[in-house]
Formats: C-alpha cells, structure tokens, sequence
C-alpha cells in the first residue's frame, strides 16, 4: 500500500515537472521569435480584406499613382503604426525624424503642361516602328524617348515591341507590361499612336535605322527626315539612349515627362498588385525599399566578385565571356570596387544601414531578383536586418502565379513598391535606381539615399582589417558624406569636365534620374487676393 503511494506521488510529480518544462519552452522559443525574429519566421500575416486584390470590375479604377503624398504621410495623420511605435521603442522623435523624414522640396512640384505656342500634331508623314531594347527600365526610358522622336518627324508611332531576348528572356508583349489604352489617350493631342501598321502596309519596304545615340532635334529633322521621301515607315531598332540629356526644346522636355509619368502606366493587374504589396508593407510602419543588385547578370557584366568563391567568381567570368554585347572581358575587380564601380554586397549594406542609424527592426523590402548565391550570401544582412521583406514573402504563391517567368512585370512590382517607399536606397546606379529616383524626385523629391560606394568600401574594409575601430567615427563620417545625396531639390548634373566625344554625354545626369529644372517648377505663395491656386 505504501508502496503504491509513493509511485502516484512520483508520478504526479514527474507530470508537474514535465508540464513546467513545456511551459518553460514554449515561453523562450516565443520571447527569441518576438527579439531575434529569423528570416523563415517571419510570414504573411492574415490580413483583411483592405490587403486583398480587387475584382476585375476593380481594377479599372486601381492607380497607385494618385497621391503626391502616401496617405500614411497625409497632414493630420501619424505616420507610426502601433507595429512601427514598438519598432522605434525608447528612440526620440528627433532621431525618427532623421531617419524617416524626406528633405524639404522647397516647394517644387510638377510643370508638365506644354506651352501656349505648343499645336495638336500634325498631318502625320509615315509610321516608327520601335524595339525597345533592354530590361523594363531601360525600355521605359527608350519608350518615352520614341514619344518625343515620333513628335520630332512628325510620325504615328505604333505600340513599341518590347525586348524578348535580354538576360530575363520575358516574352511579355507591351499591353501585358502597360495600360496600352492610357497610354494612347494621355498622348493624343501630342502624338499619334496606333496599336499595329495598317494591312496594307503590313509587307511594304521599311527604312531600318540605328539612331545615333544622345542625339538632339537637328539630327531628326535633318537626317532622320529624308526617310519619309522612299518609305512609309521608319523602324528603329533600339529604342536607349537616342535623346539628349539636355539642350532640347522645353516643349519636348515635358513631352518625355508626360510620357514618363502620365501616360506609361502600368498594365491594371500590375498596378493592382503593386498597390497591394505597398499597403501590406505600410502595415509594418514606415519601411526601406532596398534596390540589392547582387544578381547573377549584373555581377558577370561588372566583373566584381567580392566576397564571392572561387567557382563563382569563374562561373561569372564564363558568362561575362560568352555574352558577346558585353564588350569588356578582362576586368580586374579589386580596381573596379576601390572607384566605387561595383555593386554593394549584402554585407557592405548591413554595414551601411548600421552606420546610418537605422535599427535591426527596420522592415526593408529587398526590390531586385535572386540574390546570387542565396542564403549564403545573405546571412550577415540577415543577422542585422530579419525584418526583410520581398514579393514572394508578401503575396502567397496563387497571388504571384501571373507575373511568374515574366522578369518585366515582377520588376514593375518592384518598382511600385519601391517608389511608395518611405525611403528607397539603391545598391548600384543601374536603370532601374535611375528610374525610381526620377520618379520620386516628380512625385515631391521623396527620400532616396544614394550610396557614395566608394567611401563606403574604403570604411568597410579599415573596420574588416581592425585598422580603425571606432564605430562611431565612422558612423559619423558615412552620415556626413551622404547629407546631400537624399534625393533633396537640384540641378541636373552636366558632364564630367575634361570627358569628350560620346564619353561626355555618357557622363551626364540621365534626364531620367533627374526631370529638374523642365519638369519641376519652384511654387510660389499666391497673395490673399488671388483666385487660383496651384494644388
């Protein structure tokens, strides 16, 4: 009897022990999920019906575009989520401020419309057919370069064929990218645009041409012109780069932002999609959109390889070799990433991130495609940043499943979010960082921070050595080298003085990157008595 007293006893504390043990468990693995969230842990919440798609019937009326100011940023709204309160903790406002706040624009806003001289086109000479060449960024800005060249000829341009063969091997077809109709409406009293050649011009003979690149109007209408005397229709066969940056009419200037900015917009299940990648990132408070161009492609076009394994850096090599439109072969990476010419790893940005005082809750959104090497490559942004988001973390797989095997349209997603972005912060000046400070610099020169990567490195690589070891020195100096580089008000930057020939217009600020002074105008306070004011 006593026996079998003293085994309920055992039992009955064995019990008690095992489920304060459980207990014990479960109260850690929740406490280090909540403090040290990993990447796997962090997943799609169940978010109502505000961060669902809409109907098809929806769609038309979608457009992420409407608002200067995100309405999380409208006046008399707190920017801080509950979600972004606890992320900031005990920080003062001040610091959130430095961090969050955008320049002030001095009060530039868009002047897009054409002047009291500008005329409908005219009687049209003929039709431009247009490849645009190249990923979704630089078609964009090829694109709104054909618009000025169809108004310069004085042709109908028919709907531009977008690039099928590039790295992204995207089959996608301009109505799957764009909203075709829009884009034809916004440009009617500028240019005619028509979705195919007519049927009886469908075989006639075309005037093929490359057009000479950085060119002004004189090079149109004097060279380009005499075409129309033998053919009908003039096809151009890259569409990058065949405008001047500068010293062009100031009616043609605002034609390409009208074009830029009005009437390419993208396709509505895009837009859609976008909008509602954007309201799910907002739901985490304010958050980066980090443009990371670690991908294969641009590391094997650059040739840098740090940080990179000797396989990878050769299967690089290999593919820099084989691609024959790469030009440049032999190219010596240390050199390339001490001019600041490569683009920052994973590792140099947590760095940068850390430097300029973002905490490890920061939410970023990761805008670019796979990083090369994966997990591997990532673990120390990781490790600094868990709050990292991306398209596939955000929407579930049924969501995505239309943009898959596109690169052009996932890039357009990218690139919605990336502009809503609190603070956008490119890895590398490729065409699609261009485009997005453009397009922020227009919408009210939101915060865009622009690595100065070759004092970046040089930092990086004295705190690696154990050759400077105060943290806060160099903190202080990555602060103070980027106080002008966040997108605030400015001039478009001219070339690089002694630079000649095509390596002169090559060195210029892209008219892409910066629409200033054409397109944004400085407002002026209107008096008491004036009836019209500019909103």
């Amino acid at each position: 009897m006593q026996k079998r007293r003293w085994r309920w006893i055992s039992l009955n504390l064995l019990r008690k022990l095992l489920m304060y043990a459980v207990c014990v468990i479960a109260l850690v693995a929740l406490f280090s999920v909540h403090l040290f969230p990993s990447s796997s842990s962090i997943k799609v919440p169940n978010f109502s019906d505000a961060f669902k798609l809409p109907t098809q019937h929806e769609l038309k009326h979608q457009s992420w575009t409407r608002e200067l100011t995100p309405p999380h940023l409208s006046k008399g709204k707190d920017p801080l989520s509950s979600h972004s309160r606890q992320l900031v903790g005990a920080r003062e406002i001040s610091d959130y401020d430095k961090l969050w706040k955008r320049s002030s624009n001095s009060k530039f806003e868009p002047c897009i419309e054409p002047s009291a001289n500008y005329t409908p086109p005219g009687e049209s000479r003929g039709y431009l057919l247009v490849h645009a060449n190249g990923g979704l960024n630089q078609m964009r800005f090829g694109i709104c370069d054909m618009v000025a060249v169809a108004r310069i000829i004085n042709a109908t341009l028919v709907i531009p064929e977008l690039d099928k063969k590039s790295f992204w091997q995207d089959n996608s077809h301009f109505s799957d990218v764009f909203d075709e109709d829009h884009f034809i409406n916004v440009l009617a009293n500028d240019v005619r645009v028509v979705k195919k050649l007519p049927k009886e011009l469908a075989t006639a003979s075309k005037s093929k041409k490359e057009f000479r690149s950085w060119s002004g109007v004189e090079y149109y209408e004097d060279e380009i012109t005499n075409s129309w005397l033998n053919h009908q229709i003039i096809q151009a066969s890259k569409s990058d780069s065949r405008l001047a940056n500068n010293y062009l009419p100031l009616d043609i200037q605002k034609l390409r932002c009208r074009a830029c900015y009005e009437a390419l917009r993208f396709a509505p299940r895009i837009e859609a999609m976008g909008k509602l990648l954007v309201d799910r990132m907002r739901s985490y408070g304010p958050y980066i959109a980090l443009h990371l161009r670690f991908e294969k492609d641009m590391l094997a076009f650059s040739g840098c390889t740090q940080e990179l394994s000797p396989a990878e850096a050769e299967e690089l090599r290999m593919l820099r070799n084989n691609t024959d439109n790469w030009k440049i072969k032999d190219i010596d990476s240390k050199e390339q990433r001490s001019k600041g010419e490569c683009p920052l790893t994973p590792k140099e940005v947590g760095f940068f991130l850390s430097a300029l005082g973002y905490p490890s809750n920061t939410p970023i959104y990761i805008a670019a495609g796979e990083t090369y090497g994966g997990d591997s490559h990532m673990a120390y942004l990781l490790s600094r940043y868990p709050y990292i988001m991306s398209k596939e973390k955000l929407a579930t797989v049924e969501e995505l499943q239309p943009f898959i095997n596109h690169g052009s349209q996932l890039a357009a997603l990218d690139y919605i979010v990336s502009v809503e972005s609190n603070v956008f912060i490119p890895s590398y000046s490729g065409n699609m960082a261009k485009a997005v400070e453009g397009h922020r610099r227009f919408l009210g020169h939101r915060k865009t921070i622009v690595p100065f990567r070759k004092i970046i490195v040089r930092l990086f690589d004295k705190l690696e050595n154990a050759t400077l070891k105060e943290r806060n020195k160099i903190s202080s100096q990555i602060i103070d080298a980027h106080k002008k580089r966040q997108g605030s008000p400015r001039k478009r930057k001219g070339p690089i003085s002694g630079t000649r020939g095509m390596d002169r217009f090559r060195s210029e600020e892209s008219f892409y990157t910066n629409p200033k002074p054409e397109c944004l105008c400085q407002r002026e306070t209107p008096n008491v008595n004036t009836s019209h004011i500019i909103r």
